[in-house]
């Protein structure tokens, strides 16, 4: 989700005529403060974990296809090029060859997906920050994402890839299909932790934050208690967001009129992380009406149905293989500071003519940042009193969910937990 929403980033972008925003990442830190006696401070200075949203970090590809679905696709590349974010690739035409290769094939039997064949996909940067600070690897577009957190940090003193780090992962897949990147987190952190004399800050923004709570209900108590200071929560959709629902009945190209939302629809089906982001019945009535058609109205108790009457059986497939992985909602066993957007129009319903899926909706809005519902941020409540660390809530009222990592208040409450005693 650079953050979350599909292709957002690109908005702005093909709507003005590719205007170009210019940013220069400054590297390295400024030197240590000095303690008494001539020490350093470092140990008044936590490492800092850096997990990013859906579509929150760069991805690349090395192709060498079998077949191509139109003929200005490359069939082969000699090297490793990138495939998100790309502006060069998310046009008329060329759109084409980048669904196809950034799609997932699922496999029914073994419920595990693959990239097409002869397309090799791979993460860039992990450890480092460059590839979830800008998601354009020029620096020369609207993909800013961490790079305003991360330079507040560098201004006090942190160094890029030593003691704030990121950790990007493949974002089209669920935890249950990324236990690799798991044990490097794990490694990751122990490094920091044990480096700097103290334990590690993780601060993650949307999906990341559902990446981190398995993260942590994965790992003992003891662990948890030797190497995470806290879990600086931003925008986290703990029950999902509504969003989802449009992306998988009919698209969505987020008002991109070159780009068609049934087109794009093909890839975002693709995303199991997409299935694993619908509304969840822990949070949501039973009985409310999601999606309404003129003859059939869908609550979260009729998923299967949805999947079914939209021609994506496969889907129902990945709902039921990702829905387990945090829908109870287990305390972190860390202390937890959960920031929230507020006061923006958010998708909260879909309603579609006899065309459906094959449509536009008609959207009914209600609270949130814009992407994550408000009822599904507002979770971080009901750990208050069942773990012994403390959870504490701060919401960012007009705050947009992607926006509210640039915003100053998120940036001095991080800094506050961070330089806090």
């Amino acid at each position: 989700m650079a953050g979350w929403r599909r292709i957002t980033a690109l908005s702005c972008v093909l709507q003005v005529g590719l205007l170009l925003l210019l940013f220069s990442a400054r590297g390295g830190g400024r030197p240590l403060e000095k303690c008494a006696g001539d020490k350093s401070c470092a140990s008044r200075r936590p490492p800092v974990v850096l997990i990013p949203g859906d579509l929150g970090n760069q991805l690349e590809a090395k192709l060498d296809k079998p077949s191509v679905v139109h003929y200005i696709c490359s069939k082969k590349t000699d090297s490793f090029f990138t495939l998100w974010l790309n502006l060069e690739l998310l046009v008329p035409v060329a759109i084409d060859c980048w669904i196809d290769n950034i799609r997932l094939i699922y496999n029914s039997t073994t419920h595990t997906t693959s990239s097409p064949p002869g397309v090799d996909i791979r993460i860039p940067g992990f450890g480092k920050t460059y590839s979830l600070e800008y998601l354009d690897p020029s620096k020369r577009s609207v993909g800013m994402y961490f790079f305003t957190i991360v330079q507040s940090l560098v201004d006090r003193g942190y160094i890029r890839d030593d003691d704030v780090r990121g950790a990007p992962y493949d974002w089209r897949k669920a935890p249950n299909e990324n236990k690799e990147y798991f044990l490097e987190l794990q490694q990751m952190i122990e490094e920091m932790a044990e480096k700097a004399g103290e334990p590690v800050v993780l601060i993650a923004h949307s999906m990341g934050n559902m990446y981190t709570l398995y993260f942590l209900n994965q790992q003992p108590q003891a662990w948890k208690d030797k190497y995470i200071k806290a879990f600086i929560c931003i925008g986290p959709p703990w029950a999902g967001v509504a969003k989802t629902l449009r992306v998988i009945i009919s698209g969505d190209n987020n008002r991109i009129p070159v780009i068609s939302p049934l087109k794009i629809r093909s890839q975002q089906r693709t995303a199991v992380s997409t299935s694993w982001l619908l509304p969840y019945a822990h949070t949501w009535p039973k009985d409310e009406v999601l999606v309404q058609t003129p003859t059939t109205n869908y609550t979260v108790q009729d998923y299967q149905r949805l999947y079914m009457d939209t021609g994506f059986k496969d889907g129902w497939l990945m709902r039921q293989d990702t829905e387990p992985l945090v829908a109870d909602l287990t305390p972190p066993g860390v202390a937890v500071h959960c920031l929230y957007g507020s006061g923006i129009s958010t998708s909260e319903a879909f309603q579609y003519s006899d065309k459906f899926p094959d449509v536009e909706p008609t959207v009914v809005y209600g609270d949130g940042d814009g992407t994550v519902n408000l009822r599904s941020a507002l979770q971080c409540k009901q750990w208050v009193g069942k773990q012994k660390q403390p959870v504490m809530l701060k919401e960012l009222p007009g705050n947009e969910h992607v926006n509210m990592l640039l915003n100053a208040t998120t940036v001095a409450y991080i800094k506050n937990v961070l330089f806090s005693p």
